[in-house]
């Protein structure tokens, strides 16, 4: 005889896995806390394996329930979708989609893109969570983001992933640092001169550092810092060089707060966009993914987002005529 599942827990434990707690559970479905817990404890008797991992408040998805996470998920959506298809006409979207972004792309890129997709959608809700593209990763394959757009490549096999549009970075120093004079950085100023770059895990990080190792066995790495704008000011502070997309810094070089140098490093990179091959690919995940696609193909120019009246080639900014 097949165990009798309700809707219920299975509400009770998508909402507690994207959440992280009982009580984040029991607001969204406006339950108490004690009618949550019961219904998991219920769920995972009658299934016979436990779900989740207690680990102090928190509650994280146990092997079983990654497994069954994506199935649950399709069983709310498709009843969701069952619905909606009697009060709506047919085509129009609705819902929710978590997106995990690397910070160059979910601070300059994301916002736009998310907008215009939403105000076509009124009726979708998009949450997008800024991380750096290992965090994206561990996000994605533990199903706690639908989505993810990172820097680089992904070089995970647990996950399937295609380029999504180009970037390149800049090497940027202070107005009154000494190369700022000839606007060039050398392989031995690389060998050098004092770093100030993202923290261990972060794609740009990992694109600068593969670049620099093709001239020079090590770096001199002065600070290492999670957020594009402490990196800015410790460079124009003088502390250091920084190595940054030029949707990071067109704005500070074109008011002439940062000096881009001329160099022979190959910065020429790609975004990528990447997901979880298991997890359920909703009608509004599909028409998203799509709008993607579709705005990788528009070629956007980068500098709409960042900067006004600049480019960037490799990791040289030069003023359009």
């Amino acid at each position: 005889m097949q165990a009798a599942v309700s809707f219920r827990q299975l509400q009770v434990f998508v909402a507690v896995a994207r959440g992280g707690t009982l009580a984040r559970a029991a607001e969204q479905l406006s339950l108490s806390q004690s009618a949550s817990s019961g219904s998991l404890a219920e769920l995972e008797r009658r299934l016979e394996v436990p779900l989740f991992e207690r680990v102090g408040k928190r509650l994280q998805l146990s092997e079983a329930g990654r497994r069954l996470l994506p199935r649950a998920e399709r069983l709310l959506d498709e009843l969701d979708a069952f619905v909606e298809a009697a009060r709506e006409p047919e085509g129009i979207l609705r819902g929710e989609l978590m997106l995990a972004a690397s910070a160059t792309i979910g601070t300059h890129l994301v916002p736009s893109l998310v907008g215009r997709f939403t105000e076509s959608n009124p009726g979708v809700e998009i949450q997008t969570r800024l991380r750096n593209s290992g965090e994206v990763i561990a996000d994605l394959l533990h199903l706690e983001a639908d989505l993810g757009l990172i820097e680089g490549p992904c070089n995970d096999s647990r996950l399937s992933a295609e380029l999504w549009r180009e970037d390149h970075m800049c090497v940027v120093c202070a107005p009154g640092h000494p190369l700022a004079v000839t606007g060039r950085l050398s392989d031995e100023d690389l060998r050098r001169e004092a770093w100030i770059l993202r923290e261990s895990g972060s794609g740009s990080r990992a694109i600068f550092e593969a670049a620099a190792r093709m001239r020079t066995p090590r770096l001199h790495v002065r600070m290492a810092l999670n957020q594009h704008e402490a990196i800015k000011q410790a460079v124009r502070a003088g502390l250091g060089l920084g190595c940054l997309s030029q949707l990071c810094v067109a704005e500070e070089v074109a008011r002439g707060e940062l000096v881009a140098l001329e160099n022979d490093l190959p910065l020429t990179r790609y975004f990528s966009l990447v997901w979880h091959p298991q997890r359920y690919r909703s009608p509004l995940w599909q028409a998203f993914k799509v709008f993607l696609r579709e705005a990788r193909a528009e070629k956007e120019n980068p500098s709409r987002h960042a900067g006004r009246g600049w480019s960037c080639s490799q990791a040289r900014i030069s003023p359009r005529p």
